[in-house]
């Protein structure tokens, strides 16, 4: 066996040549970062950041990567916090290439987010000044939501929550109910699951599998005289009517919430159903079912009520869609306001391309054009267009006032208003729409394809696809975290966690994409 300090010695090395490398592509890609940070109290209660990078690399294959994980000592403040992600930013030198950070609804992450946006703006790069660049926790705010909605049917579910308690609560009454479920000729899977407060969708999946048992809680009733919660006929079809109510919040959550991360695109389309199905179950004759979105609707509004303009964006970057489906939406919701709910997203879309053109062109992202190369793919506005075409001519020296009227009436005459990237786009015909808007298709492919077409609004797509909607990043290190650091190991030094936690972190990806060596696995074990 190798020694204790060969080992972290080993770790250490692998750890800084992952850095360097991951340090480099950063370094290396044309498109900015986006951010998802938190803060994690472990079985000590230590208090451990969090801070994972999100971007498009050069293979236009979206990375999900993490930077630091490491102890932070109290106050645990928003100053204190923002000062800690602001060194971290400098020390891996993106500190100037940040596009949007994601942070939970934790009332300290709104200083948080002032604070680093105030650092971030005085370097001056940040896009349109900072309007985009705190992005709410899409998961939170949806569970916040669904929360308010399972408050009016706690009581209407009452007597189905207690029933599998009770089921559960031992094992003699499990095997009883086993038999139950054969003598009512029952033939499914999975069981009955528990509730659990914290997470609405776990009150979805206890309210479905107990419904598959509906039939098996009758017969139990005869057979166990304890049992006292059977629900009623009534109570049951009440029961179906909310598991009905809630089934798509459950499929929309599962997208937002997977591991998968995907693209920033998927996430406008699911904020409007939501929003649909709330206002068709308003018109519910059923009372609970009627009180429900109601409720819910408090909520929404508080956090989505115009949708958040960079969910839109990510739907107009989608060219299956464009703008055209947000008029869609909007005019499906209220026609009255929809025009003036897209001219003000459009209005927003168009400044941010503005401020994408106005940066390349100041970082001279392949700009080499020659003076009077007219076909480029970044285009100046029409009329500076125009007047660098006659400034050129007037650098010209000619002896002859007929060759240079003649020079000046070329010049003049080939000037024809062209299109800039956004017209040409928008002109484009839609991409064939899958009946069933398919999750399957890969919008990053598109914009690799178009990436000559659109030189600066595929930089532009790179940033706003690559944006994430929740924090399941950090909170799935979090979870590697707590593998890692427990009661019983818990005097590992902070750096060395850090390390550990990173390496665990990239061969969870290398794993996912079949590219980890044997030798990185090996180790990955020997951890």
């Amino acid at each position: 066996m190798v020694s204790r300090n060969t080992t972290v010695s080993d770790i250490k090395k692998i750890y800084d040549k992952e850095r360097i490398k991951l340090k480099e592509i950063m370094g290396r890609i044309p498109n900015k970062i986006c951010l998802t940070s938190d803060v994690w109290t472990t079985s000590t209660s230590e208090g451990y950041i969090c801070l994972t990078a999100h971007f498009v690399d050069e293979n236009w294959k979206l990375v999900s990567c993490l930077l630091n994980f490491l102890r932070m000592k109290p106050p645990h403040t928003g100053i204190a916090l923002e000062t800690t992600l602001f060194d971290y930013l400098k020390q891996w030198g993106i500190n100037k290439k940040i596009f949007t950070i994601m942070l939970d609804n934790a009332s300290a992450n709104d200083n948080i987010q002032d604070h680093l946006k105030t650092h971030l703006r005085v370097q001056g790069n940040l896009m349109c000044n900072g309007e985009f660049f705190h992005i709410r926790c899409s998961a939170h705010v949806h569970n916040l939501i669904f929360k308010e909605g399972l408050k009016i049917a706690t009581e209407a579910l009452q007597n189905i929550r207690e029933s599998v308690k009770y089921i559960k609560g031992s094992d003699g009454r499990m095997l009883k109910f086993k038999d139950c479920v054969e003598d009512a000729g029952i033939n499914v899977g999975g069981g009955l699951r528990f509730d659990v407060s914290t997470r609405w969708n776990r009150t979805y999946l206890m309210l479905e599998s107990s419904l598959q048992y509906r039939k098996a809680f009758e017969f139990y009733k005869v057979a166990d005289r304890s049992y006292k919660h059977c629900p009623s006929e009534e109570e049951w079809e009440r029961g179906e009517r909310i598991c009905e109510f809630l089934e798509p919040f459950y499929d929309t959550t599962n997208l937002i919430s997977g591991s998968s991360y995907p693209t920033a695109n998927m996430y406008f389309m699911q904020v409007w159903k939501v929003q649909c199905i709330l206002e068709k179950h308003q018109k519910s004759i059923d009372k609970v079912i009627k009180d429900m979105p109601d409720k819910m609707r408090v909520k929404f509004d508080k956090y989505w009520k115009n949708y958040s303009v960079v969910l839109a964006f990510g739907a107009i970057l989608d060219p299956r869609l464009k703008e055209k489906f947000l008029k869609f939406c909007y005019t499906s919701l209220d026609a009255s306001t929809s025009k003036e709910k897209l001219e003000k997203v459009m209005d927003k879309f168009k400044g941010l391309y503005e401020e994408y053109v106005s940066y390349s062109t100041n970082q001279s992202v392949s700009l080499s054009q020659s003076s009077y190369e007219f076909n480029s793919l970044v285009k100046l506005p029409r009329e500076e267009n125009k007047a660098k075409k006659i400034k050129d001519y007037k650098s010209l020296r000619h002896t002859s006032i007929s060759k240079d009227f003649k020079t000046w009436n070329s010049i003049e005459s080939k000037f024809v208003p062209e299109k800039n990237e956004l017209d040409i786009y928008f002109d484009d015909e839609l991409m064939e729409l899958d009946e069933e808007y398919s999750e399957d298709f890969d919008v990053l492919l598109y914009w690799k394809l178009n990436e000559k077409k659109f030189l600066i609004l595929s930089i532009m797509a790179r940033d706003v696809l690559s944006i994430p909607i929740t924090i399941v990043a950090s909170e799935s290190s979090f979870s590697i975290g707590g593998r890692v650091l427990t009661k019983y190991r818990s005097s590992t030094l902070p750096e060395h966690i850090q390390m550990l936690i990173y390496e665990e972190d990239i061969n969870t990806k290398d794993e996912c994409n079949n590219e980890m060596t044997m030798t990185q696995h090996t180790f990955g074990l020997q951890v």
